[in-house]
Parts: structure tokens; sequence; C-alpha cells
């Protein structure tokens, strides 16, 4: 009956270590998933420049319409609007 009690003793640590280190492992793998997300968002990529408010922003994040770069629709539109009179 001791050998029993010893055995599912040894088990329960067992599962109790594996189960923190699968935590452990967990958590570690998130943390390192986040930073991956802050560096990449912190890089941001390549700079371009609104032709229309002379703003830099990301690549990723701007638009691009005629060969031009835009920070948003409102500035495109302006733009190309100012551009059709004068064609």
């Amino acid at each position: 009956m001791n050998l029993l009690i010893i055995r599912l003793i040894i088990f329960a640590v067992l599962f109790w270590a594996g189960l923190k280190l699968y935590r452990m492992y967990r958590d570690w793998k998130l943390e390192r998933e986040e930073w991956e997300r802050k560096e990449a968002r912190q890089e941001g990529g390549h700079m371009v420049r609104c032709v229309y408010c002379q703003v830099h922003l990301p690549e990723d994040e701007a638009l691009r319409e005629q060969g031009e770069w835009f920070c948003g629709t409102p500035h495109r539109d302006k733009y190309l609007a100012e551009q059709r009179p004068s064609d």
C-alpha cells in the first residue's frame, strides 16, 4: 500500500511539474509573438510623403493613386480634384 501512495505522489509531482513547464512555455511563446509584432510595428516599413500635406507615413498605411502617395482618401480626392481643372 505504501508503494502505491509513493507512486501516486511521484505521478502528481511529475504532472504538476509538466503543467508548470507547459505554462511557462506558453507564456514565453506569447511574449515572443507580442515582441515580434511590436518590433514589426516599430519598423513600419518604407516611409513615403503625402503629396497634398507633405506628411511622412509608412508605405503600408498610405494610398497610391496615379504614381503619387497620399495619407488618406480626403487628401487624395482634394489633390486629384485640383489637378483635373488644370489638365
